[in-house]
This record gives C-alpha cells, sequence and structure tokens, in this order.
C-alpha cells in the first residue's frame, strides 16, 4: 500500500508561483511513478505532468510545458511541483497519484493510487 499527503495549495494572483508537495509513505518507491493530475468544476480530471522516480525522467501537459516542473526528493520520499506563471486557468484541485510499473501514463485509470487533493485557485 501506498499513502500519498498533498500540500502547498492555496490563493496565487496571475502571473504568480505556487510550490506543490507529495509526500509518499508504504510501500519502496524505486519502481513508481508518480503524476499530478487536476481537476476543475465541471470538468474532467486531467493529467499535469509525471516523474519516473528511477530515473527522475519527467513528462508534462502541454498546457503547463515551460510553467511547471516536477522533480523528487528520494530522502524525503517526496514530489514537487514547481508551478511558475499561473495562469486562472490553472485555478484547479491538484492530485498527485502514483503507479507502479516502467512507463509514465497520462490516464487517471493508469493510477493505482491517489492523494486527497489540495487546491489552487489563481486570480485574475
Amino acid at each position: 500500500q501506498v499513502q500519498l499527503v498533498e500540500s502547498g495549495g492555496g490563493l496565487v494572483q496571475a502571473g504568480g508561483s505556487l510550490r506543490l508537495s507529495c509526500v509518499a509513505s508504504g510501500r519502496p518507491f524505486s519502481s513508481a511513478v508518480v503524476g499530478y493530475f487536476r481537476q476543475a468544476p465541471g470538468k474532467e480530471r486531467e493529467f499535469v505532468a509525471a516523474i519516473r522516480w528511477s530515473t527522475a525522467s519527467t513528462y508534462y501537459a502541454d498546457s503547463v510545458k515551460g510553467r511547471f516542473t516536477i522533480s523528487r526528493d528520494s530522502t524525503r520520499k517526496t514530489v514537487y511541483l514547481q508551478m511558475n506563471s499561473l495562469k486562472p486557468e490553472d485555478t484547479a484541485v491538484y492530485y498527485c497519484a502514483a503507479r507502479y510499473g516502467p512507463v509514465i501514463v497520462t490516464t487517471t485509470s493508469g493510477y493505482d493510487y491517489w492523494g486527497q487533493g489540495t487546491q489552487v485557485t489563481v486570480s485574475s
């Protein structure tokens, strides 16, 4: 089993920055992929970014490429999502999720473990 606890959400003005944290516990993470998804009101949950734990290789949705950076700290078993140049359309509940396997996937069904979510609100 894996437990994921997110933090770092909040209210920020457009153009500002936030850093989300996702702390993992339980099963070892050496073969895991950790992703961030987001869900805005009335919309489906969508992929944002993911990182392969073993190699730190990353993948981003086109909508956040160049603005968001995902990284991991192995000693703290924590994944970070640094969000810069935030836009009102980035407003959503952000979730971290984990899966075991070598491939980064971008669908919600590909992830087995989910955090509780953290609200990010970007005002214009």
